[in-house]
């Protein structure tokens, strides 16, 4: 078991380009999707996403907010093999222009034409609560 701390594993996700967002569909199977991981954002223990109002996932995350994340980099710490990590947390749905503000990259605008005044977007939060990795040969886990 290894002892990896969250700057540790934030370090890792740095290089990682996309997560797969996972919500529970209405009729109780797992639905998952690509969504961009912004590496250039230290990672905390939440995680921030960019969607439209009226997608899929967000009527699913309205009915249930326990989300899972997964990651799997192409390299792991140290020269080791690539790390997988998976995230369980809770969503949360923002509307709020500021925060939209304070997450925003210009690679967003390819999406979202207008920036933060695009009508119909909802930024995500994902709080994490527990993180498993698995890093080489070596896992662990951190409550958040």
């Amino acid at each position: 078991m290894s002892d990896m701390t969250l700057p540790d594993l934030s370090k890792a996700m740095q290089d990682i380009d996309f997560a797969m967002l996972m919500t529970h569909a209405a009729d109780g199977s797992i639905a998952g999707r690509p969504m961009s991981n912004n590496g250039e954002v230290e990672y905390k223990g939440d995680s921030y996403f960019f969607t439209w109002e009226e997608s899929r996932m967000v009527t699913e995350i309205k009915a249930d907010p326990k989300v899972a994340l997964s990651f799997t980099g192409r390299k792991g710490l140290l020269g080791k093999p690539p790390i997988f990590i998976n995230v369980e947390g809770e969503a949360e749905l923002i509307r709020d222009k500021a925060q939209f503000e304070e997450h925003w990259t210009k690679d967003l605008d390819r999406w979202f034409e207008q920036g933060i005044d695009t009508p119909g977007i909802v930024l995500i939060k994902v709080h994490a609560g527990r993180i498993h990795y698995w890093d080489g040969e070596d896992e662990g886990e951190l409550l958040v």
